[in-house]
């Protein structure tokens, strides 16, 4: 049977004591030989031999105790130069492991639309007698598909470009973010009678306009898509950054830090819109401009997301504004 190989510290620890130890006895080796001489010249032999035989218990008794103390010192030093290297291997094994989790996870959003699209081209195409209609239907739900699809990708390149350092650093101001993201929402909002309410101030920060922009749309979206009819969303602006509060159905605090991984849904048999990467974007975007995302479920449902960024100058006067999406 083939024994397990041993590890690096294990490795380490051998090497570090066998230099120790080798040291030490030839130290005791030398220091017996200088005494054998000087003892042999100066008593008679059974005296010197009886003497010597004594030191060299000794001795073996010293080196033992020197294997023992140089084994646990080799342990230690050998711990102790490995423990940033550990540090790092675990952190790579962390990486490697959200990677490829990522890879799987984004493999399975993908084939859905793709299985959709080829089934319906598959069993429409393979009917003879298919009408115009049949096909039109067919159309109509390999481009709902395709959308899928462009999205899913599209929000792809956007947490691969936010996970990477910060190309440009611009002012920017998260107020005008709002409303940009306010008005994309509006229509999903009338269509489910949700408000939505612009409040605050001019908040300008450094960074990159479009994942900051990004960042302001998918909290509305999610804001939006993940509340009750008739509900309300506000989007706030302030001297450090954003907030965005929206009613909704209430999240366990132990599904919060679920939130923000890619492709997570607390509810997979929705037929909401969306690809799963809306907060993983937020969060990873809000990492690269060096800001802190907090995110806390209310009591009466839906959630209460704040994201600061610190700003670069101070609110600007501009009175409170509030828009209600149309009903």
């Amino acid at each position: 049977m083939r024994l397990p190989r041993p590890s690096v510290r294990a490795r380490l620890t051998a090497l570090y004591a066998s230099v120790f130890i080798l040291a030490t006895a030839v130290l005791l080796l030398v220091s017996h030989r200088l005494l054998a001489g000087h003892l042999r010249r100066t008593l008679d032999p059974v005296a010197a031999e009886d003497v010597l035989d004594r030191l060299a218990g000794q001795y073996g008794l010293a080196l033992a105790g020197i294997t023992l103390l140089a084994v646990a010192l080799g342990w230690a030093a050998a711990g102790r130069a490995l423990a940033p290297l550990n540090e790092t291997l675990e952190r790579l094994r962390v990486v490697t492991d959200t990677q490829r989790r990522f890879i799987a996870n984004a493999s399975h959003e993908l084939r859905g639309p793709l299985t959709v699209i080829r089934t319906e081209a598959d069993v429409t195409l393979s009917d003879p007698r298919a009408t115009t209609q049949e096909l039109r239907d067919m159309g109509r739900v390999v481009i709902e598909a395709t959308d899928r699809t462009d999205a899913l990708l599209d929000g792809l390149m956007v947490l691969a470009r936010s996970e990477r350092e910060l190309l440009r650093r611009d002012p920017v101001d998260l107020a005008a973010a709002a409303q940009r993201a306010a008005a994309a929402v509006a229509a999903e909002a009338a269509a489910r009678r949700i408000r939505v309410h612009l409040r605050g101030s001019r908040c300008v920060v450094l960074g990159d306009e479009a994942l900051l922009d990004r960042l302001v749309a998918n909290l509305a979206e999610n804001a939006v898509r993940h509340n009750v009819p008739g509900g309300t969303v506000e989007i706030s602006t302030g001297d450090d950054g954003l907030r965005v509060v929206n009613d909704g159905p209430r999240v366990r605090e132990e599904d919060l830090a679920r939130l923000t991984e890619p492709f997570e849904r607390l509810d997979r048999t929705t037929d909401r819109p969306g690809t799963g990467l809306g907060l993983s974007i937020v969060r990873t975007v809000t990492e690269a401009h060096g800001g802190s995302l907090s995110i806390d479920a209310r009591e009466q449902g839906g959630l209460d997301v704040r994201v600061e960024l610190g700003a670069t100058s101070p609110a600007a006067g501009s009175p409170e504004e509030t828009r209600p999406a149309r009903r």
